[in-house]
């Protein structure tokens, strides 16, 4: 790689491969935390907004322990003194993660019990302990214990006849110490059930938690037996299940049973509220399989996660302004001889940007509708996430019914949605749907539909390409593009790509898209090369993308190439990045943001200036080894050149926002929290519909 002279660490001539120019990925995973943390912290969002976001940043918290803990146990076990691309070996990423998780659990905690807890009860409502309710409160939340909660319980004792009971992730445990008679003390457990509420409410603004409740009727699940150690429990469990290899007879049946041996995965996390005696401390240790590191303490809320439920309580004015999904004028106008979005699409491509306009409307509609329209022939389409009242799922058993030919390529191996997606794939092969999986190695995560309808001018092909997954709940609230076009050489170019998922062909290739693992990555690098070659000749050169992660350290040091070449690179970065921008002599013309706030940046663009012809494109994939190297995505060029001003226009829209722009300089994120100006996504829902 080329050498490059860094000012900035101390005048040194560093190699484009020198690890200190890479940030880690894990510890560049929590920064982007930290920022949602900071949503729950900025008193410019309405109050239930910081609690939701308190909310959001706990269930990414335990995702992210679950996920990437479990791969740097796996990892260090394997070999602790590897290092990545950063430079830090397993062991080293393994303690510099477990502090930031706890240190971040202790920030989440203060977030509530100092800012968010004492807002909300100024708004009248609170969580209260039962022990300080009046007595008729009292009264009236044990009939309720009584009769909703106590037939649910399980107490469990460990004893010679009685092991040690199986703990599941993410699950909330009463522990304590049972006095069996004078000698013997002895560890008990209570789930916490996770079907009913977590915060039960007492009167009108009063809450109690329902694991105080279940503390302070011990009496009634260990009945004349003297207790004491009472602390609450919670274990994060690994999610690396491992892959299924090559060899697979029945890669449904695989999953499944890799979905089953998840719940028995290896704990990875202990969270306790307040100190254990040291003889339970070293059984827990035992029986999960962790070390004392590993075991958080404090006197906190565990499982901050629940506080969604909070998040919805009817308090005046604390809640983002209700916001109704625009729906574009072509959507609004049928053909009078036929549906009229084909009639619409045979003319013009479409470009929807959701939430801002309705997926419902749109994308699901036009599916719906290719369903039941009897000059469908087939439909073909991908899934990787969606809802479990999936409206294009249903379309597409219903196309079954009618006698329509429908593919759909299931991705079983969506992680945290491999149930929903194996019972959909059942339902789907049940109504008479060619189903397949793909490659059990490679995951098919290209979003994109083809519709095939017998016209008076023969055979044509109508096809939706986009960056988000077809599921209409997520899309209430995930920023994405899609494509509807009929253009000849894109859907050519798509019937291709289903065919390769399939059928067996060891590539596909394409002529406008750009497909991984085929040629995404050489044309995505070939453009930033071109970009390069123009500023070298002192033309304006340009690259902007806006994804969701920049991983790929090959792809990484590129960029730092483009900015010593004189490209001027802008990057809109969600998550993880490994860049430092800003660095003289190797980064100063990169610049990086992340946009957090009301919706969540989801959707992937790449754009380039092309020597005055700028080229856009939008698709599935980010910057990360594994979209560009091991995994089915499609991104595809936005041709028409009112869509493509469209999308820029939209760019520039981001990059010129102040309210909720994170900048990133060299190592540090910094945002103006003083600015009070309208932020992107509220301008962008106030002008929707863009067509």
């Amino acid at each position: 790689m080329a050498a490059t002279t860094d000012p900035a660490m101390a005048g040194t001539e560093r190699s484009l491969s020198d690890p200190s120019l890479y940030a880690n990925r894990e510890l560049s995973w929590l920064d982007f935390n930290e920022r949602v943390l900071w949503e729950a912290r900025d008193p410019r969002n309405p109050l239930l907004e910081r609690i939701r976001f308190l909310a959001i940043t706990a269930s990414n918290l335990d995702e992210f322990v679950s996920k990437r803990m479990g791969w740097l146990r796996r990892m260090r076990l394997q070999d602790p003194a590897a290092r990545t691309v950063d430079g830090m070996t397993i062991a080293e990423q393994t303690l510099a993660v477990r502090e930031r998780c706890q240190q971040m659990q202790r920030d989440m905690d203060r977030c509530w019990r100092d800012e968010l807890a004492p807002a909300l009860a100024a708004a009248g409502y609170a969580i209260v302990r039962f022990a300080d309710l009046e007595p008729e409160a009292q009264e009236r939340l044990r009939d309720y214990f009584l009769t909703t909660i106590f037939p649910v319980l399980t107490p469990l004792v460990v004893d010679p006849s009685h092991p040690f009971p199986f703990i599941s992730g993410a699950s909330l445990s009463v522990i304590l110490t049972v006095h069996a008679d004078a000698e013997r003390r002895l560890f008990a457990r209570i789930k916490v059930p996770a079907n009913r509420k977590r915060f039960i409410e007492v009167d009108d603004g009063r809450f109690v938690t329902i694991e105080d409740l279940i503390a302070s009727h011990l009496d009634l699940l260990f009945p004349g037996v003297r207790v004491e150690d009472i602390r609450l429990l919670r274990v994060l469990r690994s999610a690396e299940v491992g892959a299924p290899g090559e060899d697979v007879a029945d890669l449904l049946e695989v999953m499944e049973d890799a979905l089953a041996r998840r719940r028995l995965a290896d704990a990875v996390a202990i969270e306790l509220t307040g100190d254990v005696p040291p003889a339970r401390m070293e059984m827990l240790l035992e029986e999960l399989g962790l070390a004392p590191e590993d075991v958080a303490v404090g006197d906190y809320l565990l499982g901050v996660a629940d506080l969604q439920q909070l998040a919805s309580l009817p308090v005046p004015g604390a809640s983002f302004p209700p916001f109704t999904p625009a729906v574009p004028s072509v959507f609004l106008r049928d053909g009078e001889d036929e549906p009229g979005f084909f009639a619409t699409l045979r003319a013009n491509d479409i470009l929807v940007h959701h939430p801002y306009e309705s997926f419902d409307a749109t994308v699901a509609r036009l599916l719906q509708q290719a369903a039941q329209d009897p000059q469908v022939l087939a439909i073909k389409h991908t899934t990787y996430r969606t809802s479990p009242d999936s409206p294009i799922l249903g379309a597409l058993i219903e196309a079954a019914a009618r006698g329509k030919q429908v593919a759909v390529l299931v991705e079983l191996a969506a992680r945290f949605d491999e149930a929903n997606n194996i019972e959909w794939a059942r339902r789907l092969e049940d109504a008479g749907v060619h189903v397949a999986y793909g490659n059990p190695n490679q995951k098919i995560h290209g979003k994109i539909s083809l519709i095939v309808r017998e016209e008076a001018m023969g055979v044509a092909l109508y096809a939706h390409i986009g960056t988000g997954n077809y599921n209409s709940r997520t899309a209430r609230v995930y920023t994405d593009l899609g494509l509807l076009t009929t253009d000849r050489v894109i859907c050519a170019d798509l019937l291709n790509v289903f065919n390769h998922l399939t059928g067996l062909s060891k590539g596909v290739e394409t002529k406008s898209l750009l497909v991984a693992p085929s040629n995404l990555r050489s044309e995505l690098e070939r453009r930033v090369r071109r970009e390069m070659a123009s500023a070298r000749k002192g033309e304006r050169a340009r690259v902007i993308m806006k994804v969701n992660a920049i991983e790929d350290a090959d792809f990484t040091a590129l960029l730092y190439e483009a900015s010593q070449t004189g490209v001027q690179v802008d990057l809109i970065v969600r998550g993880i990045i490994r860049l430092r921008p800003g660095v003289p002599g190797l980064s100063e013309n990169i610049h990086v943001r992340s946009i957090i706030g009301r919706l969540l940046e989801h959707s992937r663009i790449y754009a380039f200036e092309n020597e005055g012809r700028p080229e856009v494109f939008i698709g599935s994939a980010d910057i990360m080894k594994r979209n560009l190297d091991e995994r089915t995505e499609v991104v595809t060029p936005i041709l028409n050149p009112a869509l493509s001003m469209q999308v820029r226009q939209f760019l520039d829209a981001l990059l010129s926002d102040r309210r909720q722009s994170w900048l990133l300089h060299d190592r540090e994120w910094t945002r103006d929290q003083t600015v009070t100006e309208e932020g992107v996504h509220e301008r962008l829902m106030r002008m929707a519909p863009f067509s």
